[in-house]
């Protein structure tokens, strides 16, 4: 397999000798691990993984023997009819059983039993149907790892928006500071006669401009920290506690490969499930076989029967039993039994099932190669963000040094206020587009490793 690094930065724009992964800090790290374990997602997969665990013990449980215990009472009261051949007592030469003959009965019947049942043979459909319970569990978890790779992703851009609405916090702050001591000496140089109200005017309504970007800052602020409640459960105490540095993340391996990416594996255990599932069903044309064994107790008691009238004696005979059992009676066996043909339910099934696998096989090609697109592109924009990073830095550093000299220049009467007030908005926004580079830096490089299927890898504090 190959290796492929994330390392972060030591500074801002120095790519460092000393090699690390996508390095967290420890209380980020723990708000991470919070998200994870309250994200609903991953606990109805873990629900859903305990439950194919249990599907599959099911089935195995198939080949453990049943014990059947059972009682059964039933009176009954009936008419028997009989024809037989007409025949005649010996000396007494008295005609009986001629023609059809009726007997009246009633009386009682008790069964009772204790027998065990197991499954010698199931035409491989148990192993095979718990096999592919396993399959489905493993690709689940897959699945279950994906979605803990976008959580952890959500989460660090998620605070780096703190972080980010922290460092515009600061240029607003710098920006005020300036412009209020432009105020002040602005509101002097009026009183002497040496500037126009036109020029402080100019200032309150950049100052003006600064109290909106602050409120817009304060409405952002406050939907980031609702949205890092949602996932981590945090209050806002513990929001602030999470301390780490914006640096950017650096990728060292270009080859990247969506080999290891856990959609796809989840479809290739998915695929193997069906799979069994096929197994399963051709074991339907087979015969299964089992065994039992036991004992049982009848018993026949308190009996009547009443015959037809008897000739000769002109009256019927009243036949009593007072009991008639056996017990205990053993017994044990095997049993077979072949469906040799289901109509062509069977054969659909089979056909079904190798439709699955076609289905699973062609989303697993059609996954892969989106997959492939996908980290492709995310490492171009990585790769653009980079360069961007560079030019950004060096449009921070001309814009300042320009805001610096602008500062002078107003002071000394070179320039008028509008363009000392243009240099400081081009300052604020050279700072801020190059924060909000980095944070895209950042996130592009997790979403490339994302794509590689191995992001939980490369975390470390």
């Amino acid at each position: 397999m190959k290796k492929y690094v994330l390392l972060s930065l030591l500074s801002l724009f120095s790519f460092a000798t000393g090699y690390a992964q996508i390095e967290i800090s420890t209380s980020l790290q723990e708000a991470v691990h919070k998200a994870i374990e309250k994200n609903s997602s991953i606990k109805n997969k873990e629900l859903e993984i305990k439950k194919l665990q249990l599907q599959e013990k099911s089935v195995w449980n198939k080949y453990i023997p049943t014990l059947e215990a059972s009682a059964i009472y039933s009176y009954f009261d009936n008419k028997l009819t009989v024809d037989l051949p007409a025949t005649t007592l010996p000396i007494v030469n008295i005609p009986v059983f001629g023609g059809k003959s009726t007997f009246d009965n009633y009386g009682n019947i008790f069964n009772g039993s204790i027998m065990a049942k197991t499954v010698l043979f199931s035409g491989m459909q148990i192993p095979n149907g718990a096999k592919a319970l396993k399959q489905k569990a493993i690709g689940t978890e897959y699945l279950k790892e994906s979605e803990k790779d976008i959580i952890i992703k959500d989460v660090i851009n998620t605070f780096d928006q703190i972080t980010l609405l922290n460092e515009v916090e600061k240029l607003l702050n710098d920006s005020e500071k300036r412009l209020q001591t432009e105020t002040k000496r602005i509101s002097k140089a009026i009183e002497e006669g040496l500037a126009i109200p036109y020029d402080r005017d100019k200032i309150k309504l950049a100052s003006l401009e600064l109290k909106s970007k602050r409120i817009e800052l304060e409405g952002k602020r406050k939907l980031v920290y609702r949205k890092i409640r949602y996932l981590t459960g945090y209050s806002d105490s513990e929001i602030n506690n999470v301390q780490y540095n914006l640096v950017p993340y650096l990728i060292l391996e270009e080859n990247l490969s969506t080999e290891n990416k856990q959609e796809i594996k989840a479809l290739e255990s998915f695929k193997v499930a069906y799979e069994y599932l096929l197994k399963k069903e051709k074991g339907t044309f087979l015969p299964t076989l089992g065994a039992f064994g036991g004992v049982t107790h009848s018993s026949v008691f308190d009996a009547n029967s009443a015959t037809p009238v008897i000739p000769g004696i002109n009256t019927p005979l009243h036949l009593q039993l007072n009991e008639m059992t056996i017990s205990p009676n053993w017994m044990v066996g095997a049993g077979i039994k072949w469906e040799v043909f289901a109509g062509f339910e069977r054969k659909h099934k089979v056909h079904e099932a190798k439709l699955n696998i076609e289905q699973v096989q062609n989303q697993i090609d059609d996954t892969k190669e989106k997959l492939q697109l996908l980290l492709e592109n995310n490492y171009v924009n990585y790769s653009v963000l980079n360069q961007k990073i560079e030019i950004a830095s060096q449009q921070e550093k001309v814009a300042q040094n320009n805001l610096n000299l602008a500062i002078k220049q107003y002071k000394e009467g070179l320039i008028n206020i509008s363009e000392r007030l243009e240099a400081e908005n081009d300052s604020y926004k050279a700072s801020l587009n190059k924060i909000n580079i980095l944070i895209e830096q950042r996130l592009s490089a997790i979403e490339t490793i994302i794509a590689t299927g191995e992001l939980t890898k490369y975390i470390t504090n």
